[in-house]
């Protein structure tokens, strides 16, 4: 029986087909597995906190969430993965290998789900809804985002001064307030800002780009604070 069964790994025979999806499998048990999908059994349980599986090996990569255990570990940097696809996805970013490229601009990634996402840009799709204002975004976690807009949720507080967040990206520039840390420094006068925004309008200083201007009078500014302010000459206001 193992025999006939890795001679099918030669021949490509694959003699066990799904009858709802039509796809074939060189071993029943494979199958038997695959079929799970369709009927949403999910017969291993995790004991930690119950939630449930439809094969085992899901079940003992989810185990990893709870024991801490990261088996595949990169030979360059030494970070350490839960899952084998995570670390070879991780090892492109040495190697530089993108192996999915768009059809349309030819631009390269590493990650395929990176790569619809880029698609998106393309075909103008937003399947992402918000259901309060119906505003669409090309992915969820952007979606996710915006809907604290209209709930309220700020799920990410300052160790510091307990100030809440929506977004981990603001807390992180909030710290730099605390740390002093000014990451983003500018190249003719070492000048450094917490903010990259901040550190793109003072370079504008050295280049001499007005990159704001006015649609009445055409006089232009480095800022755009500084173009709203201009503007009063005209309203009034």
């Amino acid at each position: 029986m193992r025999l006939i069964q890795h001679q099918r790994i030669h021949s490509g025979e694959r003699p066990f087909t799904c009858e709802v999806c039509n796809k074939a499998f060189n071993r029943k048990h494979n199958l038997i597995t695959h079929q799970r999908t369709h009927t949403a059994e999910r017969t291993y349980t995790c004991e930690m906190c119950t939630k449930a599986f439809s094969t085992q090996d899901s079940l003992k990569t989810h185990q990893r969430i709870h024991s801490g255990e990261r088996p595949y570990t990169c030979n360059v940097c030494n970070k350490a993965f839960t899952q084998k696809i995570f670390l070879i996805t991780h090892l492109r970013i040495h190697s530089g290998d993108r192996p999915y490229a768009c059809d349309v601009c030819s631009k390269a990634f590493s990650q395929q789900c990176v790569l619809v996402r880029h698609q998106c840009i393309h075909s103008g799709e937003r399947p992402f809804t918000c259901e309060v204002c119906n505003k669409a975004f090309i992915q969820k976690d952007n979606l996710m985002t915006h809907q604290r807009i209209h709930n309220g949720e700020r799920p990410y507080t300052c160790e510091v001064c307990n100030k809440v967040f929506s977004q981990q990206s603001i807390l992180i520039k909030h710290k730099r307030i605390h740390s002093g840390e000014c990451p983003y420094a500018c190249k003719v006068c070492n000048k450094a800002f917490i903010r990259k925004e901040n550190l793109i309008i003072h370079e504008r200083v050295h280049s001499g780009e007005c990159a704001y201007t006015c649609e009445v009078c055409n006089k232009a500014f480095s800022r755009k604070s500084n173009l709203i302010r201009h503007q009063h000459i005209h309203t009034g206001e």
